[in-house]
Order: C-alpha cells, then structure tokens, then sequence
C-alpha cells in the first residue's frame, strides 16, 4: 500500500516501457479493427464503415441544393450508404450547421482522402499541444500522447476527439499569454456545443475578459457564417433534430456501455430516463460551482484550473462516449508535469496511471458488467486538479523527481 501511494516505483524507465506497451497495443488494435471492419477475421453479416461516414456524408448533402437535408434522417443515411456501402449501420448526425464547415470541404474530396486528412487536421495540433505540455523534445516524447486509448478509437472508428482536445488544451495554454486567441480557439468548440457548458463559467469567474470577448467573437463569426453558407432552413431542421435527440440517446439506440457520463451511468445501472437526466443535473449543479471556485483562485496553477475543468465538463455534459475522454489525456499531462515541478499528491502517480486503462476498457465494462468507469476516472482527475489548486497540500515525492515520472520517458528526466 505504502509503494501504491508512493508511486515511486512509476519511474521514467518503467513508464516508458509501459507506455511502448500501450503503444503497440494500440497499433495492434488498429489493424484488427481494420482487419475486422473488412471481413478477414469474421464473416461479416453486413458492411461497416466508421462514424466519418456520418460527416462525410452531411457534408455531401450540405454541399447539394438543400443543406437542411444533412438533418433528414432518411437522406442523410441514403448519403452515408452511397459514400460507402448498402446496408452500413446508420451513424446519427446532430451537430449544428457550425462542423458542416469543417464537413462540406471534407466532402468534396474522395472519402479515404477526406478521411485521411480529417484525421490529420485533429492529430497534428494535439501532438503538440501534448508536447508541450511534457516539456520534452524529440519523437520519444509523444510517446505518452500516443499510447492514450481514447487516440486509437478515435482514429480507428473517424471520430473528432481529438479535434475536441486540441482546441480545449490550445485555447487554455494560451490563455495567459495570448487570451483573445485563446478564446478564439475555445469558441471555437461550438461545433460541439454541449463541451463548451462550464467555459463560460471559468472564464467569468477567473475574470478572462479578453478570453471572453475571443470565445464571443469566435462564437458569433462561426454562427453567422454558417447561416450564410447553409441558410436559416438548415439551422432551423438542426434545432428540430437537436430537440428529438433524447429519443435516440435515452432509448439504447446508442450502446449504453459506450456512455461515460452520469447520465449515461443512472441508465446503465438501470434508471429511467428520467432519473438519468435528474441525476445529471445534480451532478452539474455541483460541478459548475466547484469551477467558478477553483478559476476565481488565480494563484491556483494552469495544470489544476484546466484539469478541474476539463474533468467537470465530461461530468456535466449528458453525453460523452468513451472516445470523448481524450481531453483527460491533456489533464493527466498536465498534471504529470506539476508534479515533477511541486511534487506528486498521495496517489497520484498509480491514479494518473491507471487512467490509461479506462478508456481500453470502459465499453467493455459497462456493456458485459454494466459497471460505469468513466464518470470515476473524470471524478479522479476533478479531485486531483482541486487537490492541486488546494494551498499547502502535502506531498510524497519531491519537485522535480527525475524517477519519479508516471507517464513519459527517459527524456523528460
């Protein structure tokens, strides 16, 4: 138990050997997932294809002579089947007209290039908001960016997490330095509304003016442009698609194991829709004050502000899937350097460790045992980064303990 709380075992040689284990795990996955998708390791009933299909196709409808069809459930998977094949799984389509941006350009190339690049354009600038979060140079160093599950799922199934993380950690390590920037890039995960919920919250309580008026501008310029490029109509089928989304995620058309959220974790356990969404408001009524709290202290460190938030979103919003826990990658970074620097918390290596496992594992988890582990590893990392922002909290390790790195490699010592 002392070694567990310690973590000194969790040297930079041992975490970099496991983060290579991790790494090729992943790879490894990939290409099964390939593998399978084309039929060569079952035989496949039907065809599949990945949820890119979903804004390849929106983008296809958007670029036609009715945008508003990208909404029409029975256009849009007609879209899907001709951009990939008869009788795909539908993948349901409820952003606002503001991703259909980033989609209709998508579209006008061929799809493997479309989806290709798509991937590229997310991947690119988390690497090196990772990076610099590590404070390391060389390839090695993102290592540890890599090896986080959630960036194998979200490029094996066309996800956009990592587009969710990048803008999430550029905006908030910009935030000091260059905070109309910053809230530019924030604003920008409009395109995702529901992950934006406690920004405004920290922002305001941490007296971010300028972060503000970015995040307002940004907001504001992608609404209005999309509005001139798509038309009210298409807005309008957007907000009618938006309001019956709950018949869809609180109905199991959506593989409840997949959920990380409380809300998702009440329904899994067995609650009624109702009782879910109660639930989830009771938990975001505790959250968003816990982050108006820890940003009002500005002498709290980045590291802690970020992760409180970061954390406290993936608990506020009703609907994230395992891939959406990538932006816990950046927290767990981010705390793994403020522990090099003041010292790492009781627990706190072993905690940040153990994170790796949860998104490799959660779906599975939750659909074979219906046990919920994503809402425990967000509530890991909201204590951690209060913890963090908490004056005078003990520590167990030393600052700047070159063996003592939880996750990363021989070069950060």
């Amino acid at each position: 138990m002392t070694a567990l709380r310690d973590g000194r075992f969790l040297h930079a040689g041992r975490a970099a050997a496991w983060t290579q284990v991790f790494l090729a795990t992943q790879i490894l996955f990939l290409i099964w997932l390939i593998l399978w998708g084309h039929g060569a390791i079952v035989r496949l009933d039907h065809p599949t294809t990945t949820d890119f299909s979903s804004f390849y196709a929106a983008g296809r409808l958007a670029l036609g002579a009715n945008p508003a069809l990208v909404y029409d459930q029975s256009a849009h998977y007609a879209a899907e089947q001709a951009a990939t094949a008869p009788g795909i799984q539908y993948s349901f389509f409820f952003y606002p007209p503001v991703f259909l941006l980033l989609c209709a350009p998508l579209a006008a190339l061929p799809y493997m290039a479309a989806l290709l690049l798509f991937q590229a354009i997310q991947l690119v600038p988390y690497l090196l908001v990772a990076r610099h979060l590590l404070r390391a140079a060389g390839i090695a160093s993102l290592l540890p960016a890599l090896a986080f599950p959630s960036v194998a799922w979200s490029l094996g199934i066309g996800q956009n997490a990592l587009l969710t993380a990048s803008l999430f950690g550029a905006g908030l390590l910009l935030l000091e330095r260059r905070p109309l920037l910053a809230g530019l890039l924030l604003g920008a995960l409009c395109y995702k509304p529901h992950f934006g919920l406690l920004l405004p919250v920290a922002l305001l309580a941490g007296r971010h003016w300028r972060a503000v008026g970015g995040a307002a501008v940004s907001v504001t310029v992608l609404v209005l442009l999309s509005l001139a490029v798509f038309g009210w109509p298409t807005w309008h089928a957007y907000l009618v698609a938006f309001a019956g989304a709950d018949s869809v995620y609180a109905t199991g058309k959506v593989n409840l194991g997949g959920y990380v959220t409380p809300y998702g974790a009440a329904l899994l356990l067995g609650g009624t829709p109702r009782l879910a969404a109660s639930v989830q408001v009771l938990v975001m009524l505790v959250v968003a004050p816990l982050v108006a709290v820890i940003w009002r202290r500005r002498a709290a460190s980045l590291a802690a502000r970020a992760s409180v938030l970061i954390a406290a979103t993936l608990l506020a919003v009703p609907l994230a899937l395992f891939y959406d826990l990538l932006p816990l990658a950046l927290c767990i970074f981010w705390l793994t350097a403020e522990g090099r620097r003041r010292g790492f918390l009781p627990w706190e290596k072993v905690t940040l460790a153990s994170l790796y496992l949860v998104p490799l594992l959660s779906r599975y988890v939750g659909a074979e045992l219906h046990l919920p582990l994503g809402p425990f590893a967000c509530a890991a990392v909201l204590v951690l980064g209060v913890l963090h922002a908490a004056p005078g909290r003990r520590r167990v390790t030393p600052p700047a303990d070159a063996d003592s790195m939880p996750l990363g490699n021989p070069g950060l010592t």
